[in-house]
């Protein structure tokens, strides 16, 4: 859970606990620039280090925010489990909180599936969405099922699986490098540094169960025609979890929202942590497509 140099370390109290976010030490941006709100996917050890490659890159333009979500990182984390409405509560009361007006939101996987969702009921907290591989992981009525989902769904496995197979340094690197990259030799000691910090958090097991077991995936393909704010996709081309056909077809569902979708070469399901530099280059120019400022 590494923060970049000159970023602080914040909190924010909402309904359901303290929420950590990371912003600019010195303010180089004035208070009427526009937010810009990074919010990382899920799964061992996520957390806001996800974007923290990216979204430095920024800062003197907009006025980034980068949070730690419910259950992840350094905020809070529940001992229970963890449901769909949790996160559309969370995204929504950090928009309402920290952002003054409609706010630029970049996300990734199911994160930002979720945040299309708030985006069709509150519109008006959106200024524009750039989204990495949005995906609920039950797209067009297909169940989400995989191993782990199996093995944690069983009370006595559950935890020993995510200690034993997750939250370790083997464990975690052997995700980034075997899943997660495209190419293995992308993955840093820092990253497993970050991600195994994050997943070795008290009570994180409950929010990583939670996902695998499937209990915060959906069909987005019922929620993309009603999105109507200004969007960008990116899509990794050698994302495993979420292949590009998935991605086309989500897409196709509503171009007239989605202005933009790219597929990114050589990349897998976090081409921000893979390939920081093409990503932020990404979003630049997909903000002047969308006529962002």
């Amino acid at each position: 859970m590494l923060q970049p140099p000159d970023f602080d370390q914040l909190t924010l109290s909402t309904s359901l606990g303290q929420l950590v976010y990371y912003q600019p030490r010195l303010a180089t941006t004035t208070a009427a620039a526009t937010p810009m709100l990074f919010l990382h996917g899920f799964g061992g050890g996520s957390s806001a280090y996800e974007w923290s490659l990216v979204y430095p890159a920024f800062a003197a333009t907009y006025r980034v925010l980068a949070p730690d979500l419910l259950g992840w990182g350094r905020s809070d984390h529940l001992s229970r489990s963890y449901l769909i409405q949790d996160y559309l509560t969370i995204i929504t009361e950090l928009l309402e909180q920290l952002c003054s007006t409609p706010a630029i939101v970049v996300a990734s996987s199911l994160t930002a599936a979720l945040t299309i969702r708030v985006a069709v009921t509150r519109p008006e907290l959106f200024k524009a969405l750039l989204l990495v591989a949005p995906s609920g992981l039950a797209d067009f009525d297909q169940p989400y099922s995989n191993f782990f989902a199996q093995l944690v769904s069983t009370p006595i496995l559950n935890r020993l699986v995510y200690s034993t197979a997750i939250a370790t340094p083997f464990g975690i690197r052997n995700f980034l490098e075997t899943r997660q990259f495209a190419r293995p030799s992308r993955v840093t000691q820092e990253m497993v540094d970050a991600y195994l910090a994050s997943a070795q958090q008290p009570n994180a097991e409950y929010s990583a169960i939670s996902f695998v077991r499937g209990d915060l995936c959906f069909d987005l393909a019922a929620y993309m025609p009603q999105l109507t704010v200004p969007t960008a996709v990116l899509w990794g081309e050698q994302s495993q979890f979420t292949p590009v056909d998935l991605g086309q077809r989500l897409v196709e569902l509503n171009p007239r929202a989605i202005q933009q979708f790219t597929i990114l070469a050589d990349t897998g399901l976090t081409p921000q942590l893979e390939l920081p530099a093409v990503t932020s280059g990404w979003i630049y120019r997909s903000l002047a497509l969308l006529k962002v400022r």
